[in-house]
């Protein structure tokens, strides 16, 4: 038998057995298939348990009334209710034509064997029959598994060609797995990476992040996307980072590209999407702003001014593409424009300190500074001194609310307007120093305008 274990719900397998069981105890085949027998064999957790059947969608929702919801049902699947969790049924198919290369034109009722040739990859051909605990593999998915090979069910230009998502899938299941893409597989993969253009932009950002976010080495990960030219395909101005050269006494790892690998390679797990964003934005701008100097000894220098700027304008651009949302914008956005602000830290005035501390996204923001150190000159000692303020910080606000408030400026006799908004800053900087309300009051009462 195989363990399949779950970090989302304890009794997972228990209740897919409950499912495959009524099936069988009427008549129907029913196994666990897919990412879920691939994942229990090469001892990881599995996310969820899809299960494939004989049964077609009417005898599913005839031995489920009410706990099953023809979601996909024109493909052959149901979703079946067990213990508040849902479970995919298919009933075996073969798949007709994809004019669109993402979805079959219509499915035929079918059996096991051809149901596991008309899937992606071997890996995920497999069935597992938890009745007998037997591995069921009519492609050689469980040899590949145990070789630790990404291998095209059949033809591997015929099976991209019906999907071209699984050009993405083929890297992320390489990358997750620490696997390899066979040779011919690898070579379907460089002819049809040019066509990726028939998936929608989140479909594409989806497994983007997932390889990024999940895989074991997210920089080889993003090695891949290049050598295989899908990165041209949905993301041409990472491209333009290899190659961009930077200051050896400060970077000695190489380019842009491969300072930006190493910064992957780095980032604490688990990683989330606002930092792989950040990561891959953050130096964007260094191609654009990049200017080759001639030092006295007759090397070249090369210096970026004011990439982060630079880089910041681009995220939006880039982000709207990959119909990312506003708030990840946003955030992404304002880390890529400070990321090389935490070096001046020590330098800081209190006041100033503690409103970059404060930023909403001040951890994210610290991480990536963290990973941008590590990946070139190696010195965390600003990353250090931040730490040390925040701990310091740590039983107040690091920006309390204002002790002076506009409605304290009206009553002084200031009148609402850009010189109130100014004082207003002034003052809270102050505050920020240090002072307390009554030194503020007097402060502000000093600047009070005369009576006309």
């Amino acid at each position: 038998m195989i363990a399949f274990r779950s970090t989302s719900h304890p009794q997972l397998d228990s209740l897919a057995e409950s499912v495959a069981g009524t099936l069988a105890r009427h008549g129907h085949k029913a196994y666990f298939a897919g990412g879920c027998v691939r994942d229990a064999l090469r001892g990881a957790p599995v996310k969820d348990i899809d299960i494939a059947t004989s049964a077609t969608p009417d005898e599913v929702a005839a031995l489920f009334p009410g706990r099953s919801l023809a979601v996909g049902k024109s493909f052959g699947v149901m979703t079946v209710l067990e213990g508040g969790i849902p479970f995919d049924v298919a009933t075996f198919r073969r798949d007709g034509g994809y004019q669109d290369g993402r979805h079959p034109d219509g499915v035929v009722f079918d059996s096991a064997e051809h149901d596991a040739q008309r899937r992606d990859f071997t890996v995920n051909a497999l069935f597992y029959d938890p009745r007998t605990g037997r591995v069921i593999d009519y492609v050689g998915g469980r040899r590949d598994l145990e070789a630790g090979i990404i291998r095209a069910v059949g033809d591997p230009l015929t099976r991209f060609r019906e999907d071209r998502l699984r050009l993405m899938r083929a890297v992320r299941f390489a990358a997750v797995c620490g696997w390899t893409v066979e040779p011919a597989t690898l070579e379907a993969l460089r002819t049809e990476a040019p066509h990726l253009g028939c998936v929608s932009a989140e479909r594409i950002r989806t497994e983007f992040l997932r390889t990024l976010c999940e895989a074991i080495r997210p920089g080889d990960a993003l090695r891949l996307l290049r050598e295989t030219g899908l990165l041209a395909a949905f993301f041409p101005e990472l491209l333009r980072l290899a190659g961009c050269q930077q200051d050896p006494r400060w970077h000695p790892e190489g380019d842009v590209w491969e300072h930006t690998c190493l910064m992957l390679d780095l980032l604490k797990t688990p990683r989330t999407p606002e930092l792989v964003w950040a990561v891959l934005l953050h130096d964007i701008g260094k191609p654009d702003t990049l200017v080759t100097e001639r030092a006295p000894d007759g090397t070249c220098r090369y210096r970026t001014p004011n990439h982060a700027p630079a880089g910041a304008a681009m995220v939006p651009g880039i982000l709207k593409r990959f119909k990312e949302s506003r708030a990840m914008t946003e955030a992404v956005t304002e880390a890529v424009r400070y990321h090389m602000q935490f070096s001046e830290l020590p330098k800081m005035r209190r006041s100033t300190l503690r409103q970059v501390l404060g930023r909403a996204h001040i951890r994210e923001e610290l991480e990536l500074h963290r990973v941008d150190c590590l990946a070139s000159h190696g010195k965390l000692d600003c990353y250090a001194f931040a730490l040390e303020k925040l701990r310091e910080l740590a039983n107040e606000p690091v920006l309390p609310p204002p002790l002076v408030t506009g409605r304290d400026l009206i009553a002084l006799g200031f009148r609402p307007g850009p010189a109130m908004g100014a004082l207003l800053k002034r003052l809270y900087e102050a505050q920020l120093e240090g002072s307390g309300r009554d030194a503020l009051l007097r402060q502000a009462a000093a600047e009070r305008p005369s009576a006309d």
